[in-house]
């Protein structure tokens, strides 16, 4: 099944680099390289910003204990992006984090969460956003029309009702889709660290119809303009989408939550500047997840290599936070210096509906962010 992904080798031997130093510098120099050929390379077709949730999540995490405000809580908002790509010529349509809002509420933390604040409190919190399937048919598209599926890492992720079950008790979202997932996480989900418990849903994968998961192992392009890279440390199988667009390379994944995190002496955030001043640090760790802090932080470091700056605050990277802190009332001091919100690049492709086959409309590429 591997073989439609295009692996690409040139970040194996730097992770595979024993000490965490020397690691770190090799990582970065074959990112720079590989950022050349991606940059000069096509765009893919279009992308759209598809909105799901908002959910309060602890501050301490959000921003590695650096924030220094009263707030206990940050509120994020979080996103599922649609890429459209031509794959040797065919267009592919790729949904990343199309995360089951409801089935989420399952996992651990969340759910001690919800009965600490209480139903009505934490429901307070959480944004109504329409599910992913209404938002598609806005743009023209079918469930069916969904090619791939991923994530940035599995917390929080129930798969059944994205794949569906063997036993046919639950039936795929999206009936057409092949899940990315991570050969190391996936397997790490049978059995979990303790310090990772807290946020994957225990049962998420049990049962899944197997025949529509693509197991992988590293780095793949997936098509023109469109990699999905590892970036492990916040799971051992985090990975980063990138993409290449009319505003240049951005990528998308939770290792931060906001655009400070990826640009943290250049945030207004009290805090941050200062303990990256005084530590030597260029990024703050999205870290609910500490175990593997080296590895997250070389992980960010090869993220803002790759892609471009934002035009129009050269200061901060087109890093996208699958989870973006997002200004409230709630979290006073806590607001982001820049923010994202959405990534918007071409024009969607529709897909006839009146056939099974796919007819999309004239490609354009240009757009906006």
């Amino acid at each position: 099944m591997t073989s439609v992904l295009e692996r690409i080798p040139d970040l194996d031997e730097a992770w595979a680099v024993s000490r965490h130093g020397p690691q770190l510098r090799a990582v970065r120099r074959q990112a720079e390289r590989l950022r050349e050929r991606f940059v000069s390379g096509p765009r893919c077709v279009s992308v759209r910003t598809l909105p799901l949730s908002t959910l309060a999540y602890p501050t301490r995490y959000a921003f590695w204990a650096a924030a220094i405000a009263p707030a206990p809580f940050v509120i994020m908002t979080h996103r599922c992006v649609l890429v459209q790509f031509l794959c040797k010529g065919e267009l592919k349509n790729l949904l990343f984090n199309p995360t089951d809002v409801q089935a989420a509420k399952a996992t651990p933390f969340f759910a001690r969460l919800i009965e600490t604040l209480g139903t009505r409190i934490s429901d307070a919190f959480a944004g109504k956003f329409d599910p992913v399937e209404p938002q598609l048919a806005r743009l023209g598209l079918r469930p069916e029309d969904i090619d791939y599926v991923a994530f940035d890492h599995f917390h929080t992720q129930d798969l059944r009702g994205l794949l569906g079950t063997e036993d046919g008790l639950r039936t795929a979202r999206f009936p057409n889709a092949k899940l990315l997932a991570p050969r190391s996480e996936w397997e790490d989900w049978d059995d979990l660290h303790p310090m990772q418990k807290a946020w994957f849903v225990r049962d998420g994968k049990m049962g899944v119809r197997m025949n529509d998961v693509i197991l992988t192992d590293g780095d793949y392009v997936l098509g023109d303009g469109v990699m999905l890279l590892r970036t492990p440390g916040h799971t051992s199988g985090n990975q980063t989408l990138f993409l290449n667009t009319e505003s240049g390379v951005w990528g998308i994944s939770e290792n931060g939550t906001c655009a400070d995190n990826w640009s943290p002496l250049e945030s207004r955030i009290k805090g941050l500047a200062f303990l990256c001043k005084k530590q030597d640090l260029d990024v703050v760790l999205n870290a609910n997840t500490p175990e593997l802090a080296a590895l997250q932080y070389t992980s960010m470091i090869l993220e803002r290599t790759i892609v471009d700056r934002v035009r129009r605050a050269p200061a901060f990277v087109q890093m996208f936070p699958s989870s973006e802190v997002t200004p409230s009332v709630l979290s006073p001091g806590l607001t982001p210096s820049l923010l994202h919100r959405a990534i918007t690049h071409g024009e969607v492709a529709r897909t006839a509906q009146t056939s099974g086959a796919r007819s999309p409309a004239p490609v354009h590429t240009s757009g906006t962010v």
